[in-house]
């Protein structure tokens, strides 16, 4: 399978940058995936997690203490394929009153394969008016120009930072479906960080999940979804050796909750209900068991 991106032992140590380790700063650990050409991976994590600081690094905004970024199999050390990769952030940075035609005059230099016809089509499409100005656009609209701006000089990797948080169901659904309608060549692919989960279950292919600076699952969404449960029960139906086997133990009125490995379900008794957990669910329980044991 080929892999549009590989990142391998990522490490960034801010507590080193500022020269204050007392400070105890966010540091990337060994951070290593890859991400298969022609899908969707959502890269998730609660906030603080290491998310933006990882796009930060692929995009060669900021550079690694340690380790490589491959893109398209070339090493971004030696040279960083412009063209190739359109970023869409939570809100475009654009001055407020240019229109959506100054936009393109100002970025068309930038690209070599910008495409005129294109983004004027695409415009259309999304029902952006090219006299509108920045700043008389939606939330929803704002999204849809910044991937308008990344097709039109036609993008093989769209790196999302973000981009639904804020948006209404109906406008993130819109935009769910401009991501499956990218990559349905199989030639395309998607990076799309965010922690509205929901809208990952949706789209996304694979996951690679971050938590305190370190990546603890990289594989398919479905895997990630069928390596554990959710636990409840009551909080006399198990003892200490199996509430240790449970990440993110939380008790709650008369019961308990609670992640398990699916490994670890056997050794439950039948009284527990198990279930299958929601992205959402995995991330918190995991964060949570991970600051309890003194991780986070």
């Amino acid at each position: 399978m080929n892999n549009v991106l590989e990142v391998k032992g990522l490490c960034k140590d801010y507590a080193r940058v500022v020269k204050k380790p007392e400070a105890n700063e966010f540091a990337l650990k060994n951070v290593t995936f890859n991400m298969p050409k022609g899908y969707i991976m959502g890269f998730i994590g609660p906030n603080g997690a290491g998310k933006t600081t990882v796009i930060k690094l692929i995009l060669g905004i900021k550079k690694p203490d340690a380790g490589a970024i491959s893109l398209f199999g070339q090493d971004i050390a030696k040279k960083m394929q412009n063209d190739r990769i359109g970023m869409v952030l939570d809100f475009p940075h654009f001055p407020d009153e240019w229109t959506l035609l100054e936009v393109e005059k100002a970025l068309k230099p930038f690209y070599q394969t910008w495409d005129t016809a294109y983004y004027a089509r695409l415009l259309k499409k999304f029902g952006l008016s090219p006299n509108k100005k920045v700043k008389a656009l939606s939330r929803g609209m704002q999204v849809k120009l910044q991937i308008a701006i990344a097709l039109s000089h036609h993008a093989q990797l769209l790196i999302l930072d973000e981009p639904t948080s804020g948006l209404d169901p109906v406008a993130r659904d819109e935009v769910c479906e401009l991501l499956q309608e990218f990559v349905e060549d199989g030639e395309r692919s998607v990076l799309f960080s965010t922690h509205i989960t929901s809208d990952l279950e949706k789209v996304a292919d694979y996951a690679t999940m971050i938590l305190d600076g370190e990546i603890r699952f990289t594989g398919t969404k479905d895997d990630l979804l069928e390596k554990y449960m959710r636990i409840t029960g009551g909080r006399d139906d198990i003892d200490a050796a199996q509430k240790e086997k449970i990440i993110g133990f939380r008790k709650h009125g008369a019961g308990f909750e609670g992640l398990l490995d699916v490994a670890d379900m056997a050794d439950m008794p039948a009284s527990v209900l198990m279930e299958a957990p929601t992205l959402e669910e995995i991330i918190v329980f995991m964060n949570k068991g991970a600051a309890l044991h003194g991780e986070a």
